[in-house]
């Protein structure tokens, strides 16, 4: 009688929402921090609940926040390079956190030995980096107050499927305006615009209407004090795209450059682990 070996399933849902070998549950403050700039790359971290931000400083000392962190993102995933480092950013969290943290070792053992797992992180990662063009479209053709109404949409989740918060988490004037690259004065006035025009309400803390979508799909802004991009300008004259390019942070730029480098190492993994399965 032969025995046929079985190989058991492996459950990716439990493997992020459980602690074991190479991986524990850590919770975190408001403003605490997952991990610091300058700190060795040797985990990754999945967000269970709660909201993170990403934030980097240039060697003058000027913070520009790079991103914002949900529920189902990974964070810290430049450990997952060829030649490991320092961490490129800081990761703090907006409200309570809860997050899986996994070691460099662990993920590079689940991701070589489960395809179906190396697939649903290639396609997290290439969601990011979606996201992350989408971020410089962005900030080089729209208007700040447009880019402002971006974000506040991104927070409030809207398009994603299933319901959505309320209100936004706690998030300051300070900190909206470093990801759009503006004043914290612009962000105040654009605020309380969206908030008289009905598109937001504000008190103590932000519930942003789904009118708002207008002002990013539909660029519907009352004409009095709009800021709308000169688009036919920006696609005629490579000069007026060129100083466009040169408002972007440095350091958004820098790390823009730095997230991409982990993509080839981790795509070349899982080329050849699909070459391995399927025999091409």
């Amino acid at each position: 009688m032969k025995h046929i070996r079985t190989r058991s399933t492996f459950d990716g849902a439990a493997f992020l929402a459980n602690a074991g070998l190479g991986r524990k549950i850590v919770h975190l403050e408001p403003k605490e921090t997952f991990f610091s700039q300058g700190d060795e790359a040797n985990a990754i971290f999945y967000l269970q609940t709660g909201r993170a931000k990403l934030t980097v400083v240039s060697e003058n000392g000027k913070e520009a926040t790079i991103t914002l962190l949900s529920v189902g993102d990974f964070v810290g995933e430049e450990s997952l390079a060829s030649i490991p480092g320092l961490r490129l950013a800081t990761a703090s969290a907006l409200n309570s956190c809860v997050a899986l943290k996994i070691t460099r070792e662990e993920m590079a053992r689940v991701m070589h030995d489960e395809p179906a797992f190396a697939d649903f992180f290639l396609k997290f990662m290439l969601a990011r980096s979606m996201r992350t063009q989408a971020d410089l479209v962005d900030q080089l053709f729209n208007s700040s107050e447009k880019r402002l109404a971006r974000i506040l949409l991104i927070m409030a989740e809207f398009g994603k499927p299933g319901e959505r918060d309320i209100f936004i988490p706690p998030i300051s004037q300070e900190t909206l305006a470093e990801i759009i690259g503006t004043t914290r004065s612009r962000v105040s006035f654009f605020m309380n615009r969206f908030r008289a025009l009905g598109y937001i309400n504000y008190n103590g803390r932000i519930q942003v209407n789904k009118s708002l979508l207008n002002v990013v799909l539909l660029d519907q802004l009352p004409d009095h004090n709009a800021q709308k991009p000169l688009l036919s300008t920006v696609r005629t004259d490579p000069k007026h795209a060129f100083s466009k390019v040169e408002t972007i942070p440095e350091p958004v730029i820098l790390k823009v450059k730095a997230r991409l480098k982990p993509f080839i190492p981790i795509v070349e993994v899982v080329k050849r682990k699909h070459s391995a399965v399927t025999g091409d």
